[in-house]
């Protein structure tokens, strides 16, 4: 029996990887949690910021490489909860690998405000993006959806633990699911 997908996306510091921990770590049923940054950290040479014009191809390849990932994890029977910046424009490669596979899809969006979304980036460690001007832009991608609204969730006043709670809940529903 093959696994379920969620693709958690949002703005850099809308808090997407550490409600994917919560949520695999907690999991009823076998979990994988991969975050796109990886990926992206496994280019060595050549790499480009992925928010940047140059970076179409670049990431068109790591995204190919998630989602052959998650195809095999999900077609092994692991639920696959997946962290990254995965706007809609990233969104095809999944849906076929999904219709493909007969996968469960799910598609959830934390979409913090912008002054909540630039404060939680502020306070990111390490080497994590802290540019105001990316994570605005960043931001804006998500801020209509479109078709998409529905998948939103505001997590301005969510703590983690009630983020990770109302994440199962959208990854149960059908309300999320990508067709």
């Amino acid at each position: 029996m093959n696994g379920d997908v969620t693709l958690l996306t949002g703005p850099p510091g809308a808090g997407k990887t550490t409600v994917a921990e919560l949520v695999a770590t907690k999991a009823a049923k076998p979990m994988v949690h991969l975050t796109t940054d990886l990926y992206y950290r496994a280019i060595r040479t050549g790499f480009v910021a992925p928010y940047l014009p140059g970076a179409q191809r670049q990431n068109e390849v790591v995204i190919g490489a998630i989602v052959a990932t998650v195809r095999e994890y999900a077609r092994g029977g692991y639920d696959v909860v997946v962290d990254g910046i995965l706007g809609p424009w990233f969104l095809d490669p999944f849906r076929a690998a999904a219709a493909r596979d007969d996968l469960a899809l799910s598609y959830v969006v934390l979409r913090p405000d912008l002054e909540t979304t630039l404060a939680r980036a502020k306070q990111r460690a390490g080497n994590e993006l802290k540019d105001v001007t990316a994570i605005t832009g960043l931001h804006n991608a998500f801020a209509d959806l479109g078709d998409l609204e529905k998948h939103a969730i505001d997590t301005t006043y969510l703590d983690t633990e009630r983020t990770a709670t109302e994440v199962r809940r959208a990854a149960a529903s059908t309300q999320y699911r990508l067709g």
